[in-house]
């Protein structure tokens, strides 16, 4: 087999249009990791957010969570690593956003690598949509004014909205910050109209954590396939060997891939790798 190491994007990538896992997606990823192939994912979720919709297949290997901002062991629960602003930074962009009428989540760890968001008072659209397809979650807390506590770590800073409403916060914050800071704007597949403007350590993207997977996994870059479909995953293009883009991918994706695969919605990730371990899987 010339290639056992594979890093998937999970939203509209592994995942269907409606956020699940087909079954044939499932089959083929557990056969092949008991196989011995290497698998594993690199999202913009937290851990407890993919958890819950891929916890299905036994993960084994590290994944690579908040679009590059942590690596994660999801055998030991534990931080293996990653990039975080600082609090004074934090505090900035949290300001400028206020100035801008716009308040974001503050997704940090705090001092025992616990996952935490902090927000204040939900209001709008967006932010209320966003609060409300995760019930229950224990990471979110309400607190009267929104700052970064002294002990936490921010791995991102994230603002939902119309995209008339952040491009003018975006283009301040790279104004102020430059290549202190990584700044992604994208459209929000779940929620209509709304888009997601996540400011991050500059060393937070899928670039620099493919880059730390590999030498956890102790391969080269050169030797793992990616698949994706947004712009949030041009980093991961960039550094691995085998780029495998979605029917359904942005065209960016498409034009730096080395192959188009079959849509989200048609398996694509799957059907890939089932081929390429030799249909063992």
């Amino acid at each position: 087999m010339a290639n056992k190491h594979f890093l998937t994007d999970l939203d509209g990538t592994l995942l269907q249009s409606d956020a699940t896992l087909s079954d044939y997606t499932i089959n083929v990823l557990c056969s092949a990791l008991n196989e011995g192939v290497i698998i594993s994912y690199a999202t913009a979720r937290s851990y407890m957010s993919s958890n819950k919709i891929v916890s299905v297949i036994p993960w084994k290997y590290p994944i690579v969570l908040y679009n590059g901002a942590v690596i994660f062991d999801p055998i030991s629960l534990k931080v293996l690593g990653g990039h975080w602003l600082d609090i004074k930074t934090t505090n900035e962009i949290i300001g400028l956003g206020r100035a801008h009428g716009l308040l974001p989540f503050l997704f940090a760890l705090d001092e025992e690598d616990e996952e935490r968001v902090l927000h204040e008072k939900l209001l709008r659209t967006g932010d209320l949509k966003f609060f409300e397809s995760r019930p229950n979650d224990p990471r979110f807390a309400e607190i009267p004014l929104l700052e970064c506590p002294a002990a936490y770590r921010t791995l991102i800073v994230t603002y939902i909205g119309l995209l008339e409403e952040l491009e003018p916060l975006k283009e301040k914050v790279q104004e102020t910050f430059g290549d202190q800071v990584h700044i992604h704007l994208m459209k929000d597949q779940y929620i209509e109209n709304h888009y997601f403007l996540e400011i991050s350590h500059s060393q937070a993207n899928k670039k620099e954590g493919l880059l730390e997977w590999a030498k956890l996994m102790k391969c080269e870059p050169e030797e793992i396939t990616v698949f994706g479909d947004n712009l949030n995953d041009l980093g991961m293009f960039e550094a691995a060997g085998t780029k495998v883009a979605m029917a359904n991918a942005h065209p960016a994706l498409i034009e730096r891939s080395t192959l188009v695969g079959d849509s989200n919605d048609e398996d694509g990730v799957a059907a890939y790798i089932y081929k390429a371990t030799g249909g063992r899987a």
